[in-house]
């Protein structure tokens, strides 16, 4: 099937433009509702994560181990280097991008200082956990074009469906809250959608890399877990838990675990 578009750029195009289009779609919430319950949001957020991290270790750290064999470092450093620069990469993005977190309690702006209104910072935050997803797709689609067993186009194609069935409810988890800010709904919804759209772009920029450089591609696979797993670790694990209601915690855990197994299902089974 690969061969016969013979254009992964083209595949990754199509894919983050579907993540896209659910982020587009959980965003249209908005105009249904115009708070969300924070036992709701808390599993929606655990759902995300526990997609996020069973598509980071089967969709991309186990492939990259696998595709580090028989090179002059050991598999493990390659993927330990790919990982870690991944993490890094975003740490950095979040000490320079100006952003403020949806739940964060003291409320206060993070990275450079700037004069933006809230509504763009939230927007920063939310656009800064896109980047290691559309990434995420783009690489898996680029390895899949270089033929390699086990970065087949069907497990290409489980990252897109597992990352854009968790960017329906991230897509609400922008646009109601923005909602609550005093936009108006078409605004929320518009900024929430907007959210996604580095999507495409981290995707194409991924899709590329891996195939004009076919040697890099463990360390880019390897690189888009790290930045997963940073964004899980860092925000969705954390906002999940923020609630002062008993038991609405424990829902981020029942989430994490739906979220994780779908992935894992869709990941084993397709790929």
């Amino acid at each position: 099937m690969l061969e016969k578009i013979n254009d992964p750029i083209i595949l990754t195009i199509i894919a983050t433009f579907f993540t896209w289009g659910m982020t587009a779609l959980g965003a249209s919430l908005v105009f249904f509702f115009k708070t969300i319950n924070k036992k709701v949001l808390n599993m929606m957020l655990g759902f995300a994560a526990g997609v996020m991290v069973a598509a980071s270790f089967w969709s991309l750290l186990a492939p990259a181990i696998a595709m580090a064999e028989n090179r002059l470092l050991p598999a493990w450093l390659i993927a330990a280097i790919g990982f870690v620069s991944g993490a890094g990469f975003l740490v950095l993005a979040d000490k320079v991008m100006p952003h403020i977190h949806f739940f964060s309690r003291s409320g206060e702006p993070e990275g450079i200082t700037t004069s933006w209104r809230r509504t763009m910072l939230l927007l920063f935050s939310i656009t800064l956990h896109n980047i290691p997803e559309g990434l995420a797709v783009g690489v898996a689609f680029g390895a899949a074009a270089q033929n390699m067993n086990d970065a087949t186009l069907l497990s290409a194609i489980a990252v897109a469906l597992g990352i854009g069935i968790q960017n329906f409810p991230e897509g609400a988890a922008v646009s109601i809250p923005l909602r609550r800010e005093g936009l108006s709904r078409w605004k929320s919804f518009l900024y929430g959608q907007a959210s996604a759209i580095v999507e495409p772009i981290a995707g194409i920029i991924g899709a590329m890399l891996v195939t004009t450089m076919q040697e890099i591609l463990p360390y880019a696979l390897a690189f888009a877990a790290g930045a997963m797993i940073f964004v899980v670790v860092e925000d969705l694990i954390p906002e999940s838990q923020t609630s002062d209601e008993h038991g609405s915690a424990d829902r981020s855990s029942y989430g994490f675990i739906i979220g994780f197994t779908i992935m894992m299902i869709l990941d084993v089974a397709l790929g």
